[in-house]
Order: structure tokens, then C-alpha cells, then sequence
């Protein structure tokens, strides 16, 4: 298997509405597809789909699964960023704090998906990591 890199993730929400509403007009991602019950978005590199299930397979917020992502941001940016978390009244569930060799602030999306907006690279954590 010759994998070259991460593609996307996708998260399931309850309204895919109040959750564009958060990703596209809080965090200013690019919407690339908007279907019956589902949405492509876009930040730099990195994309995520959000996929509405009225009712979950699995529950939300359970011990399985997945616990966070993170997304890369410069460390010039991350103050800016805090600040329109902080102008939204978006849940911060950590910091901004610093990890490592860098800054990280962790939040909710409406569906309480914990998200991490996190200032450095993988190169950069493993050196904390030896």
C-alpha cells in the first residue's frame, strides 16, 4: 500500500444547517459541494465532509471513535483565531495553551466535536517527543 498522505475526514452532525453555519461563517471555511444531506468544505489543504444523520450509528460523543482533529494553523494567525472563537461565544474546551514548540486551542463545533487549531508541524512535535 502506497498511501502519500491524509485526505479528509468526514464528520457526522445532526443539522448540517447550524454546522455550515459554524464551519463556513465562524471558521470561514469554503463550502466546494452543499447536497440534500451533506457538504464539502475546504481550508487550505486540508478538507472534511459533514454528513447529516438524524438519527447516529454510533453515539455521538462515545468512547469510540474519534476523539479530535486538528487543523494547522501559522503561528501569526492563532492569536486572530482565538479572538473570533473567543467573538462567537465558541466553547473552548482547552488553552490556548502552549504544547511543545507550539500554540494550541481546542474547541466544539454545535454537535460537540472537539476541533484543535494547532501551530506545529509533525517534525517539529517529534523533536518535543525523543
Amino acid at each position: 500500500m502506497k498511501v502519500s498522505g491524509f485526505s479528509h475526514i468526514t464528520l457526522q452532525v445532526r443539522d448540517l444547517q447550524a454546522s455550515l453555519e459554524f464551519y463556513q461563517g465562524i471558521l470561514g471555511m469554503n463550502v466546494r459541494h452543499r447536497g440534500r444531506i451533506d457538504a464539502y468544505l475546504e481550508w487550505g489543504s486540508a478538507w472534511i465532509c459533514l454528513l447529516e444523520r438524524t438519527v447516529a450509528k454510533e453515539p455521538l460523543g462515545g468512547y469510540a471513535g474519534m476523539d479530535h482533529v486538528a487543523f494547522y494553523i501559522a503561528e501569526d494567525d492563532f492569536n486572530e483565531a482565538v479572538g473570533i472563537l473567543q467573538k462567537h461565544h465558541v466553547e473552548i474546551v482547552r488553552g490556548p495553551v502552549q504544547r511543545g514548540t507550539g500554540w494550541s486551542v481546542n474547541f466544539l463545533d454545535p454537535d460537540g466535536i472537539q476541533l484543535e487549531l494547532h501551530t506545529s508541524t509533525l517534525d517539529e512535535r517529534m523533536q518535543v517527543w525523543r
